[in-house]
């Protein structure tokens, strides 16, 4: 690919007399007469020459470090299966999920070998503190928090539906406030740890809780959504062509269709996604499956008809749509927001998982409504879950201290953005993002 299509990240070459000297320590690596690069925090070259930023500085509201553009499509994987309904799996927190695709460490000269071992190194030295941290909380800690969550957004429900009864206008709007926090903290909160076997020790249970809150709440296939998110997403986050959020980009929608309208129509695609979905599994799951999604709608339709009191079909229609779309933009924003924009890579190009995940991942500041809804791993934590994604959001949230001072402290990038700040880069380079085809970072000279 040229050079036109490529962004090094990170370092720079800033005179000639510097460009000379790495010049030359390319040649000792070439012939193995020069240790492997210990740079972590010091200036690295470009392999093109061009300006970079240094890492982790905002700078006109874009994370410093990263290309300009998005990404692009979803081949499947070498080596890992498709789901067949064989049941749902979640990512062991901290692993690698491997080599694909003629996966390689990116290393200067000639020392992949070596580089990796450090990379590696340092991935495991992060898991030993964090698994410190884990073996000493409470079950509360790792699981309690987030599951009294969703218990109270549970009872929370009959207040939503008999406060949709009131002809007044206040408790009428509390009604479709509640019931709407309500279904996307059970539907992308609750789907969200469920994927990841987060909500429980026991694989059995976790299944169950993966049909429940993916098939039943949410009204899509468990098997389809965990295997793109948690084998697809988080096994090749920001990896072109695989886990690199293109499902997100639909480029034949302007810029303000896609960011502030598309959005409403999230609870009406995402079942006829799932049904067409439905393809690639075996017949009795997709069966159990459509009786979910079936199961779980009616009843969201006849509780408005017959506890809420709408006397028409159209009318609890329009309140499913509205409640169900409540909270849809920031859910498709945050989506883009942590992904797209950050480095992309070749399949056969990506770095080890601690370099990958600290450049292509981006934190959002707290928000007391996003937290409760969408959960920590998905608004402040995204770095962190993409680091051990089977930890809850609570554990999530507890570790984070640790892992933002350990990347601080190795010189590794640790993302953070505002959402203001991404929406208006969004905004103002939605094509870039959006439309075209991203750039392919290539690492040069990490250790």
């Amino acid at each position: 690919m040229a050079n036109a299509g490529r962004t090094t990240v990170p370092g720079l070459v800033r005179s000639r007399e510097a460009h000379l000297r790495w010049v030359r320590v390319l040649r000792l690596l070439l012939r193995g007469s020069y240790p492997v690069w210990p740079l972590l925090g010091r200036e690295m070259p470009l392999e093109d020459g061009d300006p970079v930023r240094q890492r982790g500085q905002r700078v006109n509201g874009e994370v410093s470090g990263t290309p300009r553009l998005g990404e692009t499509g979803d081949p499947p994987l070498r080596g890992t299966p498709a789901p067949d309904g064989s049941g749902t799996e979640a990512m062991a927190e901290g692993r690698d999920p491997g080599p694909a695709l003629g996966d390689r460490d990116v290393s200067p000269g000639g020392a992949p070998q070596q580089a990796g071992q450090c990379e590696e190194a340092l991935m495991t030295e992060l898991s030993e503190l964090v698994q410190k941290v884990v073996k000493s909380s409470s079950w509360w800690e790792r699981h309690g928090v987030d599951i009294g969550i969703l218990a109270c957004s549970f009872l929370l429900l009959p207040a939503g539906f008999l406060c949709l009864r009131s002809a007044q206008a206040i408790p009428f709007l509390a009604g479709v406030l509640t019931l709407g926090v309500v279904h996307h903290t059970l539907t992308v909160k609750g789907s969200h740890l469920a994927s990841h076997n987060a909500l429980t020790e026991s694989k059995s249970w976790g299944k169950v809780w993966a049909i429940f809150f993916i098939e039943l709440c949410s009204a899509f296939t468990a098997e389809q959504g965990t295997y793109n998110h948690v084998k697809i997403h988080h096994g090749y986050t920001n990896v072109i062509g695989l886990g690199d959020s293109s499902t997100w980009k639909l480029p034949f929608l302007n810029r303000y269709v896609y960011m502030f309208i598309a959005p409403l129509a999230v609870p009406i695609i995402t079942p006829l996604v799932a049904l067409d979905l439905l393809r690639n599994v075996e017949w009795k799951v997709a069966l159990r499956t459509l009786c979910c999604m079936f199961l779980g709608l009616y009843c969201h339709y006849w509780l408005l008809l017959h506890v809420s009191g709408f006397q028409s079909p159209w009318s609890a229609l329009l309140c499913m749509l509205l409640t169900r779309s409540l909270l849809a933009h920031p859910y498709i924003h945050v989506n883009i927001f942590q992904h797209i924009g950050l480095p992309m890579f070749a399949a056969d190009r990506k770095p080890k998982r601690i370099h990958l995940m600290s450049l292509g991942v981006l934190n959002l500041p707290r928000n007391a409504l996003l937290d409760w809804s969408f959960g920590h791993s998905l608004i402040s934590c995204h770095v962190e879950h993409h680091l051990f994604p089977s930890l809850s959001d609570n554990m999530c949230l507890k570790i984070k201290p640790i892992v933002s001072q350990y990347l601080k402290q190795k010189k590794l990038p640790y993302n953070e953005d505002t959402y203001a700040s991404r929406l208006r880069l969004f905004l103002q380079r939605y094509e870039e993002l959006m439309v075209h085809a991203p750039p392919i970072t290539e690492l040069v000279g990490i250790q």
